[in-house]
């Protein structure tokens, strides 16, 4: 088969984004020997959406090499110490960086007096602009860009624990070029092949083409799920339908039900369950307590339930690829 030329490449590269999730922190509550505090970054193509920041985080974060100038955004689940007291320190390691950048930062109504007031006591002067964005109701959209929005869902953390679980939703994709069937219709490759491929009809020859008739159906874009703290909930399993990848917290083992329900956290056979219910493709399970040396049992809890499970460990990468 003929190579494609360039301008039918360069369509084809346009929905084939690099996606991939880094953690920064494992750990609850408090580090253990070998987890830092929570933090991950979703690295979509060189765009940086960071999602809590325990105490610290900037050291993985330059174990990364992630970068100090790309676009960033942080997003905090929850006001708990474990989760926001890295903010302060990640900023300034952007400052004295040199960042000029504007960072946004989204979460709980909290968000700001710390921030604004911490700031102030620290003396803290950034380099750049920073937007605190308060989050305004229980669901909805917070960030739409132009291939991708980053959704939110109210959480089940305490009864004054204002917490959010996070999505990162791609739109949907172009379907299957079918390139055989253009070059069965006479159609030269070039600029027309990328026209169809992004659902445009052609003329060619004072002929009209269908893109419908060459390109397949449109496929999803890819879907990762993030619980930061929270019991699991109907809503939550309906927020996470159909992740690719789900990041959902397991602090406990099944021995320590009334602990994760006292505490308004999860077990890992009730984030396995969970996963199954919501039919995601993959399950990592985190936030781990510190008295789990290893964490074998929690793995083998949700395998029990929900096959595909692995467990996050600090600098682990996970790519997400398309299924389809």
């Amino acid at each position: 088969m003929q190579k494609p030329c360039a301008p039918f490449c360069h369509a084809i590269e346009h929905y084939m984004v690099n996606l991939e999730v880094i953690f920064l922190g494992t750990s609850a509550a408090m580090p253990a020997e070998d987890r830092s505090l929570s933090s991950l970054v979703v690295n979509r193509n060189g765009t940086l959406l960071i999602f809590d920041a325990g105490e610290g985080m900037q050291y993985n974060f330059i174990r990364t090499r992630l970068g100090f100038n790309k676009k960033t955004m942080l997003f905090i689940t929850h006001m708990h110490s474990d989760h926001i007291l890295g903010i302060l320190g990640f900023l300034q390691t952007l400052s004295l960086q040199g960042r000029k950048t504007s960072v946004d930062i989204f979460g709980p109504e909290l968000l700001y007096d710390f921030l604004v007031e911490n700031m102030k006591l620290l003396q803290i002067k950034l380099t750049f602009q920073l937007d605190i964005h308060i989050i305004p109701n229980s669901k909805g959209t917070l960030v739409e860009e132009k291939d991708y929005k980053i959704l939110y869902c109210k959480s089940e953390h305490g009864p004054n624990i204002c917490s959010y679980a996070y999505c990162l939703l791609e739109n949907e994709r172009p379907g299957k070029f079918n390139i055989g069937r253009a070059k069965e219709l006479g159609i030269p490759e070039g600029e027309l092949y990328g026209s169809l491929q992004r659902g445009i009809d052609v003329i060619y020859d004072d002929k009209l083409f269908y893109s419908h008739d060459i390109v397949g159906p449109t496929r999803p874009g890819r879907k990762i799920g993030i619980s930061g703290d929270t019991r699991p909930s109907d809503s939550l399993c309906d927020f996470f339908r159909n992740c690719d990848l789900l990041i959902f917290e397991s602090t406990f083992s099944s021995n320590e039900l009334t602990k994760a329900m006292e505490s308004y956290h999860s077990t890992a056979i009730e984030t396995a369950t969970l996963a199954k219910l919501a039919s995601v493709h993959r399950l990592c399970l985190t936030h781990f307590s510190s008295r789990y040396k290893d964490l074998d049992i929690l793995l083998d809890e949700s395998k029990s339930i929900f096959v595909h499970t692995e467990l996050a460990f600090d600098l682990k990468i996970i790519p997400v690829h398309y299924l389809r």
